[in-house]
C-alpha cells in the first residue's frame, strides 16, 4: 500500500488542473477521491468548497468549509469559502460573523475587508427593509403619469401607443441588438400593461396545445440576451401559432436582464393568451439585488423601474400546466406527499410577495432533484431534495405523465432523469461565460410527445456577467 496522504495529494493536483480549466465537474471528482484516500487534510475540503461555489451547491459548500474547520479552527479559507456561500445564499449575519474572522485572522486582505464591508451594509439595509416594511404599501405604478409622459427627443425608435405591436417588438429587438434603451416612458407603459394581465391570471396557469399549434418551454435564460435571440432564431419566434412558456430566472447574473425581461414582457402584451411566464427564485427582490438586476435596473433607467419590474415579478404565476400532462414549475416538489395540483390551484400568491424560507412557494421556486430516494437537505442550502419515489408518486397522484422544472445547469442543456418524470431544461449557455454548458429548449404539440433542442451560446458585445451585481457577489463567478 502506498502513502495515502501522497496518494490524496496527487488527486488534489488533478483537481487544481481541472479547476484552473473551469472543469468543474471534474474537479469535484477529483477532490471527493483525495478526500476518500485521505480525510484529515483540510485545504481538500476547502478547493472542494470552493468548487461547490462555482457549481452553485452552496450547502455542500458550507459543510465542506465546517469539516475543513473542524479540522483546523485557525483556517482562513474555510472561514472565507463559508462567507461566500452564506453570502450566496443571502444569509448575511452569518457571512459577516465569518468575515470579521477573516479580517481578524489576515488584517492584510484587502478583498475579505471590502467583503466585510459590503455584508455589513446588506445587513444594515435588510434591517432598515425590514423595519419600513408594510402589508398594503402603495403600488409603484401609483402618480406615474404614462399618458403625458414626454419621449426624450433623443429616442429614434418605433412609437408605441395604447397596444404592443409586431412592429414595435422587431424595432425593440434591433434597438437592444445595438445596445440601445428603450424611452423610459414605453418600458413603464409595458410593465404596467403586463401587471394588469399578470395578475388576472391564476397561479397554476392551464394551457392546451391546439391542433396546429406548438408550445416551446424555455428554462433559465439569466439576463443571456443574444442566446435568447439564438433560441428565436432556432425555435421561431412567438406568435398565435407558435406559444411560449420562460420557466423564470429571466433575470440576475447576465448583464442583459433589463433587454430579456422587457421583450419578454413585450411578447406577454402582444400574446396574452399564448406567451406564458412563470416565476423563478431569481425573480425575488433579494436576488435582485445581490446577483445584478437592480443595479443594471438603475443604471440604464431608473430605480422605479426596478420597483415596478419587483412588483410585477411577485404576480407572476407560480406553475403551467399544459394539457393536463406536464406540471411545469421553476424548482420542484413539495416536502410532502399530500400536496396536490389543486392545492396549487388554490395558493393565494399574493399574500406574500416574496417567497421566504419555508411553504409551498419557496418550495416551488427552490427544490432540486436527487438520486437517491425520499427527500434530503438541499445542496444549495435553501429548500430541500426529493428522490424519484417522490416525483413517482406527485405524477400516479395527480395524473401527470412528468414535471418539467429548471433552475439547475445541466451541461447538455437538458437532463430527463427519475425514469423519465422529472425533466430539467436549462436555457443558458456557457452560463456566466464560464460553464461551457449547452442551452436546451423544449416543443411540446397537439399530440404532447418532447422535443428536444440543444444549442451552444452565441457571442456577445464584451461585457462581463455579474457587471451590476452587488460587490461582494462579483468575485463569486
Amino acid at each position: 500500500m502506498g502513502n495515502p496522504l501522497e496518494e490524496a495529494t496527487q488527486y488534489k493536483n488533478q483537481g487544481n488542473d481541472a479547476f484552473r480549466n473551469q472543469a468543474w465537474d471534474n474537479a469535484l471528482e477529483f477532490y471527493t477521491k483525495a478526500i476518500e484516500a485521505y480525510n484529515r487534510e483540510p485545504s481538500f475540503y476547502t478547493n472542494r468548497a470552493q468548487t461547490y461555489i462555482k457549481l452553485e451547491q452552496y450547502g455542500y459548500a458550507i459543510q465542506d468549509a465546517d469539516t475543513a474547520i473542524e479540522l483546523d479552527p485557525n483556517n482562513v479559507k474555510a472561514f472565507y469559502r463559508r462567507a461566500s456561500a452564506n453570502t450566496a445564499i443571502l444569509k448575511h449575519r452569518e457571512a459577516l460573523r465569518d468575515w470579521k474572522l477573516v479580517v481578524k485572522k489576515a488584517p492584510n486582505d484587502a478583498q475579505a475587508k471590502l467583503r466585510m464591508a459590503e455584508c455589513e451594509k446588506v445587513v444594515k439595509r435588510d434591517a432598515f427593509l425590514k423595519a419600513i416594511e408594510v402589508d398594503d404599501a402603495p403600488s409603484a405604478a401609483e402618480g406615474l403619469d404614462i399618458e403625458h409622459m414626454a419621449v426624450d427627443s433623443s429616442y429614434d425608435g418605433a412609437k408605441l401607443g395604447d397596444k404592443m405591436t409586431l412592429e414595435f417588438v422587431e424595432d425593440m429587438i434591433e434597438r437592444f441588438k445595438n445596445g440601445k434603451k428603450l424611452a423610459k416612458k414605453y418600458v413603464y407603459q409595458i410593465i404596467v400593461a403586463v401587471m394588469d394581465i399578470v395578475k388576472k391570471e391564476p397561479t397554476m396557469v392551464e394551457h392546451d396545445v391546439e391542433e396546429g399549434h406548438e408550445i416551446t418551454v424555455c428554462g433559465d435564460t439569466h439576463g443571456q440576451f443574444f442566446d435568447l435571440m439564438e433560441i428565436f432564431r432556432l425555435a421561431g419566434k412567438p406568435s398565435e401559432k407558435h406559444s411560449f412558456l420562460f420557466n423564470g430566472d429571466f433575470v440576475d447574473r447576465g448583464s442583459w436582464s433589463t433587454e430579456i425581461a422587457l421583450l419578454l414582457y413585450a411578447y406577454k402584451w402582444l400574446y396574452p393568451d399564448k406567451f406564458f411566464l412563470n416565476r423563478g427564485n431569481h425573480e425575488t427582490d433579494d436576488m435582485n439585488r445581490m446577483y445584478g438586476f437592480e443595479g443594471e435596473c438603475r443604471a440604464k433607467y431608473t430605480e422605479r423601474v426596478f420597483k415596478l419590474f419587483s412588483e410585477s415579478f411577485s404576480m407572476l404565476p407560480l406553475a403551467t400546466l399544459i394539457g393536463k400532462k406536464y406540471f411545469v414549475l421553476h424548482g420542484g416538489l413539495f416536502s410532502d406527499d399530500k400536496v396536490t395540483l389543486d392545492d396549487v390551484r388554490k395558493l393565494d400568491r399574493f399574500k406574500q410577495r416574496q417567497p421566504g424560507q419555508a411553504g409551498l412557494m419557496m418550495e416551488m421556486l427552490w427544490t432540486d432533484p436527487q438520486t437517491a430516494p425520499g427527500r434530503g437537505p438541499s445542496k444549495r442550502g435553501v429548500g430541500l431534495q426529493f428522490g424519484p419515489d417522490v416525483t413517482k408518486r406527485f405524477c400516479e397522484n395527480n395524473g401527470l405523465e412528468a414535471i418539467i422544472r429548471s433552475h439547475e445547469v445541466r451541461m447538455d442543456g437538458y437532463e430527463v432523469e427519475h425514469d423519465g418524470r422529472c425533466i430539467t431544461v436549462f436555457s443558458a449557455p456557457n452560463y456566466c461565460d464560464s460553464t461551457h454548458n449547452k442551452g436546451a429548449f423544449i416543443k411540446i404539440g397537439p399530440e404532447y410527445k418532447l422535443k428536444f433542442t440543444q444549442f451552444d451560446a452565441v457571442p456577445h458585445p464584451n461585457i462581463k456577467p455579474m457587471a451590476y451585481a452587488s460587490n461582494g457577489m462579483a468575485g463569486m463567478i
